[in-house]
C-alpha cells in the first residue's frame, strides 16, 4: 500500500488541525468540566445544553452556524475583518475552529466524568487544613481525574481527525489547505479513485480503533 503524496498531504494536516484544536480546547475544557462536575449554580443545565449540543446537531448545521457569524459580513468575522484584516472562513484556522467546535463535547464529557470519581471528602480535607481552591484544584482534583480527562482528551482528537460536515461547511475542500482526511475521501469517492479512498478508510479506522482502545484503557482501569 503506497500512500501518495496528495494523501500525506491530508494526513498531516489533518494530524496538526487535529493537535492545535486540542491545544485550543483543553484549557477551557477543563473549566467547564470541573463546573459541571463539581460546582452547583443557576444554569448549570442550560450550559450543559450549550456544551453537549453539537453532539446532536447535524454537523452541518453548525458549519452554518460558524458560516454567519465568521464571515466578512458575520456578527465575529465582519468586526475581525474591518479591525484586523482577519478573514477565517476557507482558511486552516477555519477548520481548527469547525472541528474544535464539533469535538469540545466529548472532550468535557471524559473531563466531567474523571473528575466526578473524585471524591469530594479529600477535596474537604485539603479545604479544611487550608488549601486554597487553586491547590486543592491543582493537588488533589486533577491528579486524580486524569484518565477520565486523558480519555476525553484522546476522543476530541479522534473526533477531530475524522469531522466532515462543520469542516467543509466554513473551511470548504482546498487540496493542500483546507482538505482533512475526511474531505480527502470524500473527494476521492467524487473522482473515482477507489484505491485512494480504501487507503484512507485504512488510516482512519486504524486511527480510530486505536484512540477507542486507547480510552477504554484510561478510563475503565
Amino acid at each position: 500500500m503506497r500512500i501518495t503524496a496528495a494523501e500525506v498531504t491530508a494526513l498531516t494536516l489533518s494530524i496538526k488541525v487535529a493537535l492545535l484544536s486540542l491545544i485550543v480546547m483543553f484549557p477551557p475544557g477543563l473549566l467547564v468540566g470541573w463546573l459541571l462536575a463539581k460546582r452547583a449554580f443557576p444554569g448549570k443545565a442550560l450550559l450543559n445544553t450549550l456544551v453537549m449540543l453539537p453532539l446532536v446537531l447535524p454537523p452541518v448545521v453548525s458549519g452554518y452556524l460558524l458560516l454567519i457569524l465568521l464571515s466578512k459580513h458575520g456578527l465575529i468575522g465582519a468586526f475581525l475583518f474591518q479591525v484586523f484584516g482577519i478573514e477565517f472562513v476557507f482558511s486552516p484556522f477555519a477548520v481548527v475552529i469547525a472541528i474544535s467546535v464539533i469535538s469540545f463535547p466529548l472532550l468535557v464529557r471524559g473531563i466531567v466524568a474523571g473528575m466526578e470519581t473524585v471524591p469530594a471528602a479529600l477535596e474537604n480535607a485539603a479545604r479544611t487544613l487550608g488549601a486554597s481552591p487553586a491547590k486543592v484544584f491543582f493537588t488533589v482534583t486533577l491528579p486524580l481525574a486524569y484518565r477520565g480527562i486523558i480519555g476525553g482528551a484522546i476522543l476530541g482528537f479522534s473526533k477531530s481527525l475524522g469531522e466532515f460536515g462543520a469542516t467543509i461547511m466554513v473551511a470548504g475542500n482546498i487540496p493542500g489547505k483546507t482538505q482533512t482526511m475526511a474531505l480527502a475521501i470524500f473527494s476521492a469517492v467524487q473522482l473515482g479513485e477507489d484505491a485512494s479512498v480504501y487507503r484512507l478508510v485504512l488510516i482512519s479506522t486504524v486511527v480510530a480503533f486505536v484512540a477507542l482502545w486507547l480510552t477504554e484503557r484510561f478510563t475503565l482501569r
